[in-house]
């Protein structure tokens, strides 16, 4: 890796945790303690924009960061390996289309396939929880379908979001960065 692409990967980086955690401080609070935020839409964007690894890495620091400073530290870890799994689901999706994402329904089902993955990894989690905290499966199951409304609102919101604002994006990073030496 030369010293300019390596710089460069730094930057990038940065950029999308830092974006990440903004977006995640952007928080509208349900009833059910959880939250909707634009986290898991700047996520896709990284991974999007900057390539999976970088993207997923960008995004799980980026939520790392948020639950450390936000009294979430125990779940930090996890969101780190939701990320690139998450970022995963988008990254197979994307390789899918041979890395050609050209028109809105491409970044629609690519935005969906990794709202799917969400919905199973939030799902997974909370059921994992529940059975930790002593509950039988059916109703840590139960208990988990119960949180997911925050999640669903939150798939909704990225996939919006992702369509209306990546190739705009794309265009800008492709002029801004194209010109520039780090």
């Amino acid at each position: 890796m030369t010293k300019q692409h390596s710089t460069s990967s730094i930057v990038f980086i940065g950029l999308f945790t830092a974006l990440t955690i903004l977006g995640t401080m952007l928080k509208i609070p349900l009833p059910t303690g959880a939250f909707v935020h634009l986290g898991n839409a700047v996520l896709l964007l990284a991974v999007l924009l900057i390539g999976y690894k970088r993207g997923a890495l960008a995004g799980g620091l980026g939520f790392a960061i948020f639950d450390l400073v936000n009294g979430f530290a125990a779940e930090a870890p996890y969101f780190i390996l939701e990320s690139f799994i998450v970022g995963g689901a988008a990254a197979l999706t994307i390789l899918f289309f041979k890395r050609t994402i050209d028109t809105f329904w491409k970044v629609i089902l690519v935005a969906s396939v990794t709202g799917v993955a969400k919905i199973l990894m939030t799902q997974l989690k909370n059921t994992v929880m529940g059975l930790m905290a002593g509950a039988d499966f059916n109703v840590a199951f139960a208990s988990a379908l119960s949180k997911l409304p925050a999640t669903l609102i939150n798939v909704a919101t990225t996939i919006i979001i992702v369509t209306l604002v990546y190739f705009p994006l794309k265009k800008a990073m492709t002029a801004i960065f194209a010109k520039q030496t780090f």
